[in-house]
C-alpha cells in the first residue's frame, strides 16, 4: 500500500530554518504530483506547496512565496520543503500529500494519498 512519511519538524526560532522530507513508497513516485499542505490548530488546513511529477513546475501561495521552496528527488521517492525565515503564523502540522493531478491543489483538498503529518512550532 502506498506509504508517505513526514520527518523534520520541530521548534525552530522565528527566522530560523527548517527543511521537511517525505518518504513515498507503494506508488510510481514520478506518476504523482507531490505537495505539502498544513494545520494549525483551530483552523481548516492550507495549501503550502505542490511540485510537478517531472519536478519542473513548482506552485505557492503567498503565504509563503519567496520564503518556502519544494523539491524532489525521483530516483529517492523523495519530497523535500525548504523552510526560510519562519514567522509564528507558520506554526502548524505539516501534510505530505500525493496526486494524480497538478491542478487546483489551492483549491480542494482530495488527495490521493496523505501522510500523517509533522509537526513545526515556530516561538516568537
Amino acid at each position: 500500500q502506498v506509504q508517505l512519511v513526514e520527518s523534520g519538524g520541530g521548534l525552530v526560532q522565528a527566522g530560523g530554518s527548517l527543511r521537511l522530507s517525505c518518504a513515498a513508497s507503494g506508488l510510481t513516485f514520478s506518476s504523482f504530483a507531490m505537495g505539502w499542505f498544513r494545520q494549525a490548530p483551530g483552523k481548516e488546513r492550507e495549501f503550502v506547496a505542490v511540485i510537478s511529477g517531472s519536478g519542473g513546475i513548482s506552485f505557492y501561495p503567498d503565504s509563503v512565496k519567496g520564503r518556502f521552496t519544494i523539491s524532489r528527488d525521483n530516483a529517492k521517492n523523495t519530497v523535500a520543503l525548504q523552510m526560510n525565515d519562519l514567522k509564528p503564523e507558520d506554526t502548524a502540522v505539516y501534510y505530505c500529500a500525493a496526486d494524480r493531478y497538478l491542478v487546483n491543489w489551492s483549491k480542494r483538498a482530495n488527495m490521493d494519498y496523505w501522510g500523517k503529518g509533522t509537526l513545526v512550532t515556530v516561538s516568537s
